[in-house]
């Protein structure tokens, strides 16, 4: 089976995500797919024998949407160029727009004469052609994605925004040309209404541009690691032939990193990133001709240069301080180290916390409920005013509509996770999904190993003789343990210390990390047992480690957090993997589950308030208690727009939280 995360173009709401992930679920030789609408991407399991990425791509496209698994396309170009047309056509809108609200309201006289018959006709008429030139080409979209929905039997916001248009445009274009011979020979006024056509695609088209750019802010910490990979590198010599010699050195071809194989030799200067993962062939600098300064801190988050001399791993996308290093490629593309903290990353933005699931299940169901409310509506006013209140009643229908939000409800919760989890990326903590970052602020005791996650041995030593040393020389507590530890115990968690030591030593670190709670010759069974015990007394369990002793403890724990130092064994158990040595990134994780669980449920709040109470305001029902107030489809589709710009908003607060 392959894992992969794949970008997907042309969502527009949760309903849209839901439709996607729904259809790639059902394609045999898929065993799971998740799609993130806040992420625009989908992220799939499947097995390569049974179903190939263009079959995948071809069941999307029967849908109305795109998946881009071309090599030749970038899928950031993609959007930089969606946004573009779509500011375009957001534009061109507003022109259509302007004219014909100029026109429909008498601020653009086309007659001198623009009380009568003849003037107000062709007036209309103009209407009309605009109406229909803004649907054919910056509305365009909305009528293709709906028409290929409903042969799907699907429905999203595209559908909503192109029956509204086209009922309000019909009836308009009806009325220009029969209106007097239907509705005039009854003594009933009749009106055109395509100014709240061309307005509701000109909200639509603005409200989506501005949800754009602020999608666009959400998805930072993943342009900002990709940044930090080269897309060339200094090639020496290929893993096939001889090292070229000095004399050739400016001679060395820039080569695509794609191109970049199993035991190359590249070279690097000072300031520049490494391009792949390697061991080091030959370091100089002016500061240790056997060796150069290498900064890491962009893996482990330490701002302390490392040595790197002949045999020393080197990792991509860190950077070289001064003099030049020559390395053998080892891992290249999704293998090197940044590549998979890339992919984690992503992973974790496009998967779902519960309370989405239970938000997609609404949203499949959202836009047909408002279709069958809309069409409610429309009896409604007709059967109480008859034929007079036609036009308010295709009016009071449309609306509704317009004004009815699935976008909100959909973008309610991942663009709160992905800004969360980005920000959490950005600290060096590495979360694998949405249920982690969920269940993080939940916890109230932690489990803690303490060789390599507390204390680190002395390095200094030897330890032939390291027992017989004092136990203060023996091994060296991690910068900021104790403080990490004040700052959990303030928020309420409970710190257990587990040691394999004897009791003396035990409880001299316990003391030294300010932990009341130790237990001294544990076996890796007695960490598990630590974390069943709290469970069973009704605590909710966070268990850190980092070797394969701690495996089985951390699969039991609510919350599992890996040191990035430690063994891969148990970074890939861990639901959360800190990289570096700061404990203080725990209390961070947990206060960054706080505030992003907060931000769900404000964005949820909004969402869900203003679709039950806009809705009915729409639909006119203030008229059964003798207030005179509706919304009309105009103002219903500038809401519609600015809820949504509201919910992703509001989500952006978690970048400038500390």
């Amino acid at each position: 089976m392959i894992k992969k995360t794949i970008p997907v173009v042309g969502m527009a709401c949760s309903a849209c995500s839901s439709h996607v992930e729904k259809k790639l679920n059902s394609l045999e030789g898929i065993s799971s797919a998740a799609v993130s609408l806040a992420g625009r991407s989908a992220w799939v399991e499947y097995d390569p024998e049974v179903i190939s990425l263009e079959k995948m791509k071809e069941a999307v496209n029967s849908i109305g949407f795109d998946l881009v698994i071309e090599e030749d396309r970038s899928a950031v170009e993609i959007e930089r160029q969606s946004y573009r047309l779509l500011r375009r056509k957001m534009l061109l809108s507003w022109v259509f727009a302007l004219l014909v609200m100029a026109i429909s309201m008498g601020w653009l006289r086309l007659f001198k004469e623009a009380d009568t018959s003849v003037s107000r006709s062709f007036a209309n008429q103009v209407c009309l052609l605009l109406s229909l030139a803004n649907m054919l080409y910056p509305g365009r979209q909305f009528y293709i994605n709906a028409w290929k929905q409903l042969r799907n039997r699907t429905a999203s916001m595209d559908t909503l925004v192109a029956m509204s248009t086209l009922i309000a445009f019909l009836f308009s274009a009806f009325n220009t040309f029969f209106g007097d011979a239907v509705w005039g020979v009854h003594g009933i006024e009749w009106h055109t209404y395509f100014d709240a056509s061309v307005m509701i695609i000109t909200f639509v088209l603005t409200g989506r541009v501005l949800e754009e750019r602020a999608k666009n802010a959400t998805a930072d910490s993943i342009r900002t690691l990709m940044g930090m990979q080269p897309k060339t590198a200094r090639l020496v010599s290929s893993s096939k032939n001889e090292v070229q010699k000095e004399e050739d050195e400016d001679k060395f071809n820039n080569v695509p990193i794609s191109t970049i194989s199993y035991g190359d030799l590249l070279e690097v200067r000072a300031g520049e990133r490494l391009p792949v993962d390697g061991d080091v062939w030959e370091a100089t600098s002016f500061m240790t001709p056997d060796g150069a300064y290498v900064d890491e801190s962009m893996i482990s988050g330490e701002p302390t240069p490392v040595l790197k001399q002949r045999g020393s791993r080197v990792l991509a996308g860190t950077v070289l301080q001064q003099g030049t290093l020559r390395f053998r490629a080892r891992q290249t593309g999704e293998q090197t180290a940044i590549a998979r903290i890339i992919q984690m990353v992503e992973e974790a933005q496009g998967s779902k916390a519960p309370v989405q699931r239970v938000v997609d299940k609404i949203a499949m169901i959202f836009v047909p409920c408002v279709l069958g409310l809309s069409f409610v509506t429309f009896l409604a006013w007709w059967i109480a005013g008859g034929n007079e209140a036609l036009p308010h009643a295709i009016l009071s229908a449309v609306a509704v509509l317009v004004i009815a939000c699935p976008c909100a409800m959909g973008l309610a919760t991942p663009t709160a996770l992905m800004v969360g989890i980005g920000k959490a990326a950005e600290k060096n903590i590495l979360i694998k999904d949405a249920t982690a970052l969920e269940n993080m602020r939940t916890v109230d005791a932690m489990v803690v190993d303490k060789t390599g996650t507390l204390t680190i041995p002395n390095r200094d030593i030897d330890f032939t003789r390291a027992g017989n040393l004092p136990l203060e020389e023996r091994e060296t507590l991690k910068p900021y343990a104790r403080e990490a530890v004040e700052q959990l115990r303030k928020d309420g968690i409970e710190v257990y210390m587990m040691s394999g030591d004897n009791d003396e030593a035990a409880r001299y670190w316990a003391e030294k990390a300010g932990i009341s709670h130790y237990q001294s010759q544990v076996k890796p069974q007695d960490k598990e047992n630590m974390v069943r015990q709290l469970q069973q007394e009704g605590r909710r369990v966070a268990m850190v480690g980092d070797g394969i002793n701690d495996s089985q403890a951390l699969a039991a724990a609510d919350v599992s957090i890996a040191m990035g130092q430690g063994t891969d064994v148990a970074m890939d158990v861990a639901q959360i993997t800190l990289m570096g040595t700061d404990l203080r990134r725990i209390p961070d994780a947990i206060s960054l589950s706080r505030h992003t669980v907060s931000m769900i449920r404000q964005n949820l709040f909004w969402a869900f308030i203003y679709n039950i109470v806009c809705i009915p305001l729409a639909a006119g029902v203030l008229h059964i208690f003798g207030i005179d107030f509706q919304i009309t489809p105009m103002w219903a589709s500038a809401l519609m727009a600015c809820s949504s710009v509201s919910v992703v908003a509001n989500s952006l607060r978690l970048k400038y939280i500390k």
